[in-house]
């Protein structure tokens, strides 16, 4: 029976943080990764916010991750009758300067994996864990779908949404219907000068009342993107599995909402469509309001000779939908956890406590989590105020997102942490600027282990 320090559940976007971290303290560490190529069964592309590269782990920062776009700007753009009623592009900013990067899923997981590996850390692909070990009412290990019994000391499990490891072992419970979003992408082919011209380095959101038929009720779903990348893009749409009390048929929702605003919206037919080949549709789930309800905010996230990290834990920020920059935070946290542990010879309970104590005193997890924004825009519904609806479009996606209370406080107070703790922070975030907007223009990366 093989034996490790950590066994790491996952090689997506957490799991290789906390492995390389660990494989760097000197531990024997196992990253078990269910598809053939890290980041295989991840949803194609998403936008990663700046805040993730500028406070997440160093070696993100100071690497050459594959990127398909700097994203500078969001439009806005409010609908109404099929036209743009409204625009709003307040946030932007200058480049190299950005608000996050578009990436495709499997070559920047893939990219992280490959840091994880140099850094000592075994990687075994095709491999699923079915359960874990457990002995004593402490976590010793995982078995695989072949009966397979590998051994550790700590296991991190930072395997997703789906991932049941830890509702099987009674430490979590499943998340409730009202804080699971499914949502769908539709991938479009579109000439890199195509989308230069047509968006640039920006990123839109198209805002409508529910009569307009382009998207979920406001508050109970994603308002539809459009995320841009290299030579594609990706229009999505999201809405929770129940809304407004009922349990609607939200597959077909989506399509029929999408199929809608290709039918009506102005600046499809005219801007987007020509230049643009569809060539798949996504779906996937996640639990974006899992940190505004306190059935679902209050499951363990950690137990004897066991962490959870990332989606597993709930980590998706509800105002954003996105889990990527809390799966670094937290893979992060528990590496350092796990190395304490190992280090004192005590992986129970108790001693991992301190866990969550990290999640809790972090600036970005428990704030993002629950950031109420996209669900009190249930408000709009009642009040049917339109200069009211303009104004949380500008304060939820435009340049109200960095006030002080929603995203600004936390970058401020991560950023004086930062500085305190390193003088030269600012030079190397200048430096990941300057270098990841020249690798872009280049199209110039770190080669991958599957090239």
């Amino acid at each position: 029976m093989e034996t490790y320090d950590v066994i790491v559940i996952g090689a997506g976007f957490g799991g290789p943080v906390a492995a390389k971290k660990c494989a760097d303290a000197g531990l024997k560490t196992l990253m078990v990764e269910r598809s053939g190529i890290p980041g295989e069964k991840v949803i194609s592309g998403l936008v990663i916010p700046i805040y993730g590269f500028l406070f997440g782990p160093a070696f993100i920062r100071n690497g050459n991750p594959p990127i398909e776009r700097p994203i500078c700007s969001v439009v806005n753009r409010i609908v109404k009758g099929g036209k743009i009623a409204f625009t709003d592009h307040s946030l932007k900013v200058p480049a190299p300067v950005v608000l996050g990067y578009s990436a495709y899923c499997k070559p920047f997981c893939t990219w992280l994996a490959d840091r994880a590996v140099e850094s000592g850390a075994i990687l075994r692909t095709s491999t699923t864990v079915t359960d874990l070990i457990v002995e004593g009412g402490s976590v010793r290990g995982v078995i695989t779908e072949t009966g397979e019994a590998l051994r550790s000391r700590i296991v991190i499990d930072s395997g997703g949404t789906q991932n049941m490891l830890s509702i099987k072992a009674g430490i979590r419970k499943k998340f409730v219907p009202e804080a699971i979003e499914l949502y769908m992408i539709w991938d479009f082919e579109m000439p890199k000068a195509d989308v230069d011209r047509v968006f640039g380095t920006s990123m839109e959101f198209f805002h409508a009342m529910p009569e307009e038929k382009i998207g979920a009720p406001l508050g109970y779903g994603s308002t539809l993107y459009f995320f841009t990348y290299r030579d594609s893009i990706h229009p999505g749409l999201g809405q929770f599995l129940i809304t407004e009390g009922k349990v609607p048929n939200v597959q077909k929702l989506l399509r029929d909402y999408f199929s809608n605003f290709t039918a009506t919206v102005t600046r499809w037919k005219q801007d987007i469509a020509p230049h643009a080949k569809l060539r798949g549709v996504m779906w996937d789930v996640c639990p974006i309001y899992a940190g505004l309800l306190p059935e679902t905010r209050e499951m363990p996230i950690y137990s004897d000779g066991f962490l959870i990290v990332g989606d597993a834990a709930g980590f998706e920020a509800a105002a954003f939908g996105d889990g990527v920059p809390n799966a670094w935070f937290s893979a992060d946290i528990a590496a350092d956890t796990a190395i304490e542990a190992l280090a004192a010879g005590d992986t129970s309970r108790s001693f991992l406590a301190r866990y969550e104590e990290k999640i809790k005193a972090d600036p970005f997890i428990i704030h993002t989590i629950s950031d109420g924004r996209r669900w009190n825009m249930r408000e709009i519904l009642k009040s049917r105020d339109e200069n009211e609806f303009r104004r949380k479009v500008r304060d939820h996606w435009g340049i109200g997102a960095f006030r002080y209370g929603n995203m600004g406080g936390p970058c401020l107070r991560a950023a004086r942490r930062a500085v305190a703790e390193d003088g030269k922070s600012i030079s190397s975030w200048l430096n990941m600027f300057r270098r990841y907007y020249a690798n872009w223009e280049q199209n110039r990366f770190d080669r991958l282990s599957t090239d």
